[in-house]
């Protein structure tokens, strides 16, 4: 690890509310994190938040544009060396300097929000398709593994699997919920392999044919996290259990999507309370049987 500028504390401290009000998934698999590691993934999520919520809240196609022209430059300027301008940026140059963090890969994820932006995405071809899966989550894991300390080979490998893994769950997840927001995620030609020949998207989500187009994208995913779950394996060095949180909790979620025949799952109070739950269980599950890795080691 390198060193060079430092947040304050109370720069630290404003970062980590705010992911917390987040409500992120993975506050508590961050949590877990040596300090200077878990500073460090504070300020990335803080970053992907605010260019998240860019493209998804309020505002013209333009006024977002320029919001995410704004946070290029941005970047450009803290892997430049300059101080920030606010405890998040200030968080991120501590981040970039003590990780080596890339520039490609926070200029990935902005393209991804950029893509968004542009309008909603309808049937995008194949390319288009793993192009954004790489902007939107691998990026994201390629920033997350250096953190971690894995090794760099291994580490980038684990990245682009789990980033595809998770990102192609969600959208799996998310498939009516797009539809009603005008989009379509899936890509035009799995949609021709499944005879689905409408673009719009609220016809797609009533064809005959989505379930087992769904079940198809979802074994895409299957392959994405047993290559993800290999790579694991090969990474001996560094803290590797936020990572495995993510990949059992979002692992957990494909099969149960799968089992149910993708019904959704009724919503309400008690279902945040089991979904919660269900991530404690496999968080504890996770730190328990590295323990007991790391006994067996000695």
């Amino acid at each position: 690890m390198s060193r060079g500028r430092c947040a304050s504390d109370a720069d630290h401290r404003h970062v980590a509310k705010a992911v917390r009000r987040a409500g992120s998934s993975f506050y508590w698999a961050m949590r877990l994190m040596a300090r200077e590691r878990r500073r460090a993934l504070f300020a990335i999520y803080g970053f992907c938040r605010a260019v998240d919520d860019i493209a998804d809240e309020g505002g013209t196609r333009e006024e977002k544009r320029t919001a995410l022209s704004r946070w290029r430059e941005r970047i450009a300027a803290l892997m430049a060396g300059q101080p920030g301008e606010d405890p998040l940026e200030r968080a991120l140059g501590e981040a970039i300097d003590r990780f080596a963090l890339a520039r490609a890969d926070f200029e990935g994820v902005i393209e991804g929000m950029e893509m968004d932006v542009e309008g909603p995405p309808v049937a995008p071809s194949m390319e288009e398709f793993d192009r954004y899966l790489d902007r939107v989550a691998c990026a994201v894991g390629r920033l997350c593994v250096k953190v971690f300390g894995a090794p760099a080979d291994t580490g980038r490998g684990l990245a682009e699997h789990q980033g595809r893994a998770l990102q192609i769950t969600n959208i799996l997840r998310d498939v009516e919920e797009d539809a009603r927001l005008g989009r379509l995620y899936l890509p035009g030609p799995l949609l021709e392999r499944y005879g689905i020949e409408t673009r719009v998207p609220g016809e797609v989500v009533r064809h005959p044919a989505l379930k087992e187009l769904k079940l198809g994208l979802a074994k895409r995913a299957a392959a994405e996290f047993s290559a993800a779950r290999a790579a694991l394996a090969e990474c001996k060095e560094g803290d590797m259990r936020a990572a495995r949180i993510m990949l059992e909790v979002y692992e957990d979620r494909l099969y149960r999507m799968v089992g149910s025949g993708f019904v959704s799952e009724p919503g309400g109070r008690f279902a945040k309370l089991r979904e919660r739950f269900r991530k404690l269980a496999i968080a504890v599950r996770v730190i328990v049987g590295g323990r007991e890795r790391a006994r067996r080691a000695t």
